[in-house]
């Protein structure tokens, strides 16, 4: 069987500075309760890794990031890559605890933009995905300004008035954000738009939709992932079948028979070690051959 990686995939500038924040807080505080808001990355591995080293992640799905910072009393919170509102950072002071800021430099950039601009008055119509920590981290900072659009559905029910600046989550769909962007357009001629897709999410959906005919693609990386969700929504007409995954546990030998060309690629909070043990496994397939379990090796 040939097997095609898609190139770039995987760990991305921000994802890796985000683990290497948390490791080193660890081994500079080998003693202090280390916490972190929610889940650093988008990946469970990286947070049972992270476990191991008593790192703990506060990820609770009904709860919000506010909820969550209150069950932390003493020593130190690190805010994960997807970034938190303002509001998080001054409860953190309040509580006493030591901040560590582990948010993606693209999402401060994005943050520091609307910061400037609702101090011009404006409204912000702001692309993004519900419920998803760095757009909550966002719009938290001024519900009353700040509108979360999810679709070209939400730009119809909007009613703001100008000036309007509009801008993105990081990790949206590269194909899917132009659509809504003329839904905009249309309805705010003179507002300012400033996508703002970042070129980690950027080079990795291109290089999905790059890739040549393949029986099968396989999308390695966790479900709460968005940037990891959105990369086999770029595979191009001539991948005939998409299989999301979590590791090499998850692949499905039936899939495989008769499959001459299988791609792969990963989000970009998936570790290295884990799509590169699909990667092995394709490459030496045979009929019958057991699915191997997952590499420890993840941190």
């Amino acid at each position: 069987m040939e097997v095609v990686r898609a190139i770039p995939c995987g760990y991305c500038k921000g994802v890796i500075r985000a683990i290497e924040i948390a490791k080193k807080e660890r081994e500079m505080n080998p003693e202090t309760p280390i916490h972190i808001l929610g889940m650093l990355v988008h990946n469970k591995y990286v947070t049972l890794a992270l476990n191991e080293l008593n790192i703990i992640s506060h990820n609770e799905k009904n709860k919000t990031r506010m909820e969550l910072l209150e069950e932390i009393d003493e020593g130190t919170v690190i805010f994960s890559a997807h970034g938190v509102s303002n509001a998080i950072y001054e409860k953190a002071r309040e509580k006493g605890l030591k901040i560590v800021d582990a948010t993606c430099t693209d999402v401060l950039k994005t943050k520091e933009m609307v910061k400037e601009h609702l101090s011009q008055g404006e409204e912000i119509l702001y692309i993004g995905v519900r419920n998803h920590p760095e757009a909550e981290g966002i719009v938290r900072d001024d519900p009353e300004r700040i509108h979360l659009i999810t679709n070209v559905e939400d730009v119809n029910r909007t009613d703001v008035h100008s000036p309007v600046f509009v801008t993105n989550q990081t990790t949206m769909n590269m194909l899917e954000v132009p659509e809504v962007l003329d839904a905009i357009r249309e309805k705010y001629p003179d507002a300012v738009i400033s996508e703002e897709i970042c070129d980690a999410t950027r080079m990795r959906q291109n290089a999905v939709r790059n890739l040549p005919p393949l029986d099968i693609l396989y999308v390695v990386g966790d479900p709460h992932s968005n940037n990891t969700r959105n990369l086999g929504k770029c595979a191009n007409e001539n991948v005939k079948v998409i299989r999301y995954i979590e590791s090499v546990e998850d692949i499905d030998p039936s899939d495989l028979q008769g499959v001459k060309k299988a791609g792969v690629t990963a989000g970009a909070s998936t570790p290295t070690s884990l799509y590169q043990q699909v990667i092995s496994f394709l490459k030496d397939f045979k009929e019958n051959d057991p699915v191997p379990k997952r590499t420890e090796h993840i941190l």
